[in-house]
């Protein structure tokens, strides 16, 4: 329930509160089919002191056999599962993830934060010239986080030095076509902020290989900067000049060798270049003419809402791993600082498990809506346990209109039936999920479930485990 001194529901305070930091951490790699390496703590910086609010993660490559392909539309490919199960352990849940054939995008986010990522969607984009149709293109998730419209997109653009053109005209067509069922940010160019990533093939030119691998041994990698396609272009395309970059203070990270760090050595010995990206665009504001028009009216708004909620993006790190040699390019990573206000200050929903839980009664779940949000009759509240790694991966959940039972002082009582409730107990948690919103939008404290008396005194545990059971096993609760 909310306190007389909280915000009423609907309220946005952006004079009483400060601006909020938040770390992102992105990567991006070209795997080249290759099955996943062992660890990726170095490359999610696992040991860092500074832990992300926020990972983004782009792939290009992933390996789509048909075989393959088939299964990993049944369940996770080996990369998603990979980072899943790297990350869940840590408390961060997979809110969303898109594959297009090799191009693989995976959002995580820190359990807080998830009743505050809402409108989340997700989509693809193909690209055809010269031949390239179905394994080059884009995938984008987009979102609202606290508030704010951010976007990002995954690219694998056109191959080969001299498609420099074909690449911008891939990207620009991907910019165009990509729509979202969202009245505020219909198009990837109308977020508040938009990270482009991937593969963008861009490469450098004019200087020749002793030039180039002379400037890659002595690090003086300023000296390539002028001939680097992507900043060529940049010079030319008012789109491309809307987005930033920081300095490519790090070795090219294609063409190696596999399993080493010597660029290519076979005949082609193909030039190295800073093919793997990670730009981001920072919406211009808005000017609004002098006529009162629909988009004037839409300009004026935005304008209102960018001085009431400023956002900042500060790059902290952009570099190569050079450690992974699993593939011919190297994985790039972007650490980013985004500085916020938040809009919204409270989930739209309050929830918590009322008295004992154990597989021996019928539980109940008591839950508030602290603010108006369209509400479904397919909207559910599930069962996880602490750690869980993504919104299906819950251990059960009840249909909240469907068991809905009471409804006092706008606090709600809903059953969740004793047969699904693990015997073996252990630490869970409360997420209501909204259809409508297609995300969760409120998460109750962590709270213990018991161990079944019944099944202890009957010996019934090898006959009744389930997936939550397993784990507790393995995990001696």
């Amino acid at each position: 329930m909310m306190e007389e001194n909280e915000e009423q529901p609907g309220d946005h305070q952006p004079l009483e509160k400060e601006s909020e930091r938040f770390r992102l951490h992105m990567v991006t790699w070209n795997v080249a089919t290759a099955d996943p390496t062992d660890d990726v703590a170095s490359l999610l910086h696992l040991n860092s002191p500074k832990t992300p609010d926020l990972y983004v993660i782009g792939l290009q490559e992933v390996y789509s056999g048909p075989v393959r392909f088939v299964s990993d539309m049944m369940f996770d490919d080996p990369w998603s599962q990979l980072f899943t199960s790297t990350l869940a352990p840590l408390n961060y849940i997979k809110v969303s993830s898109i594959r297009m054939q090799g191009l693989l995008l995976l959002f995580f986010s820190k359990l807080e934060h998830v009743p505050f990522i809402r409108d989340i969607q997700a989509t693809y984009t193909r690209t055809g010239i010269f031949g390239y149709w179905g394994n080059k293109g884009g995938v984008s998730v987009r979102l609202s986080f606290y508030g704010h419209m951010l976007c990002f997109l995954n690219c694998h653009l056109a191959a080969h030095m001299k498609y420099a053109n074909e690449r911008v005209d891939e990207f620009e067509h991907i910019m165009d076509t990509q729509t979202f069922d969202c009245k505020k940010a219909p198009r990837i160019i109308d977020h508040r902020l938009v990270f482009w990533f991937g593969d963008l093939n861009f490469r450098i030119q004019d200087h020749g290989m002793h030039f180039v691998r002379s400037c890659i041994n002595n690090q003086t990698y300023n000296l390539l900067w002028s001939h680097d396609q992507l900043i060529m272009m940049k010079k030319k395309e008012k789109l491309l000049q809307e987005f930033e970059e920081g300095p490519l203070d790090f070795q090219p990270t294609y063409k190696f060798d596999l399993n080493s760090d010597t660029y290519d050595s076979s005949g082609k010995k193909r030039k190295p270049a800073w093919t793997d990206r990670i730009l981001w665009r920072v919406r211009p504001k808005s000017q609004p003419n002098d006529e009162q028009d629909e988009n004037d009216v839409k300009e004026k708004k935005q304008l209102k809402e960018e001085e009431e909620y400023p956002l900042k993006v500060r790059q902290d790190l952009y570099t190569s791993n050079m450690e992974f040699s699993i593939s011919d390019h190297k994985p790039v990573i972007g650490i980013f600082t985004l500085e916020l206000t938040k809009m919204h200050q409270t989930p739209l929903v309050s929830l918590h498990a009322e008295g004992d839980w154990s597989a021996d009664i019928d539980s109940i779940v008591l839950y508030n809506p602290l603010q108006p949000f369209p509400s479904s009759t397919w909207d559910w509240i599930g069962l996880y346990k602490v750690g869980f790694s993504s919104v299906s991966d819950y251990i059960t959940y009840t249909w909240v209109k469907d068991d809905e039972v009471t409804f006092n002082d706008e606090m709600m009582q809903v059953f969740m039936g004793k047969e699904e409730i693990p015997v073996r107990g252990g630490e869970c948690v409360l997420c209501y999920y909204s259809s409508n919103l297609r995300c969760i939008i409120g998460i109750s404290e962590p709270f213990k479930v018991q161990e079944s008396k019944v099944a202890v005194a009957e010996g019934l545990f090898p006959e009744r485990i389930n997936g939550l059971d397993r784990i507790a096993r393995s995990e001696d609760f």
